[in-house]
């Protein structure tokens, strides 16, 4: 199976009862479950409890233990409140009885209005910039060994870095980012398929541009780092598995914590999706 079909699959939740549903890792190796595999599959458990095709246009998070990959999570979901044009739901992520992750989400029905947004920023496009990977396996990355699995392994994201030098030098930088993404293979057409997708992808990247200003990484030994919250606004309809640019900046760290935040952008320039993250930035002592 591609990359692809296997993260369509550990989205595939099995349900358990009207409101309860279970979801499992990939089998990778990594010692904690992936931020933003919990953030695709608390959603996908919110979106099964509501009547129709009203989309979700926010979510708000709180990591709160770190996931075991060896065991089941199970999203207990929340009915808040059923109304004319707005659906709220809160999901909560248990794993060995204790909760790891919470998540409220709101869907809002289409409706016309006014409409503004910001410009996409004008860089290289997806086609003339290598695949990360690629650009990193020639030894000039400061990425440490064991990580450096991160971007080599197969993974369901294709990533095109415009700042490679990120992870080519320890020169500190202006803290912005920008990663062209989607889905390494065609995806099924369902929007909410294409929403799911995209808040696993958001979390790739966006705690590690809150290091940039410092020469570091999140991948450094002597980082321990960790996503507390994650918030995620979608705007427009899109397709995760076209190239979309994901501009991240971070304006401030402070307290052993950073702070970020992301836009994402289709390829015709249209806004689609904003987030929000505030993680762990803390050095380790000894």
């Amino acid at each position: 199976m591609s990359a692809v079909s296997d993260l369509l699959a550990i989205l595939d939740l099995e349900r358990l009862e009207t409101d309860l549903f279970r979801g499992v890792s990939p089998a990778i190796g990594w010692p904690r479950v992936f931020g933003g595999q919990v953030v695709a599959q608390a959603l996908v458990a919110a979106s099964r409890t509501v009547v129709g095709s009203r989309p979700p246009h926010s979510l708000h998070a709180y990591f709160l233990l770190g996931g075991d990959p060896a065991v089941p999570i199970v999203y207990e979901v929340e009915r808040i409140r059923d109304g004319g044009s707005f659906t709220t739901r809160r999901v909560k992520a248990i794993q060995h009885g204790r909760a790891i992750f919470a998540m409220s989400v709101s869907f809002h029905d289409d409706e016309p209005g006014l409409a503004h947004a910001q410009a996409m920023p004008d860089l290289p496009g997806p086609e003339d910039l290598p695949d990360a990977r690629e650009a990193l396996a020639g030894g000039r990355a400061i990425v440490p060994e064991p990580m450096l699995a991160y971007f080599t392994q197969t993974w369901p994201i294709s990533l095109r870095i415009v700042e490679i030098e990120r992870y080519t030098s320890r020169m500190p930088q202006a803290p912005r980012f920008h990663v062209w993404m989607k889905a390494s293979d065609r995806l099924p057409d369902d929007p909410a398929l294409h929403r799911a997708v995209l808040a696993y992808a958001s979390d790739m990247t966006l705690l590690d541009a809150t290091l940039i200003a410092h020469g570091r990484t999140v991948f450094d030994a002597d980082i321990q780092s960790a996503s507390l919250d994650h918030a995620l606004w979608f705007h427009r309809p899109f397709r995760a598995d076209e190239w979309l640019l994901y501009a991240q900046d971070s304006p401030g760290t402070a307290g052993g914590r950073g702070f970020a935040r992301g836009s994402l952008f289709a390829r015709d320039g249209s806004l689609v999706a904003s987030v929000v993250q505030e993680g762990l930035i803390r050095p380790r002592r000894n």
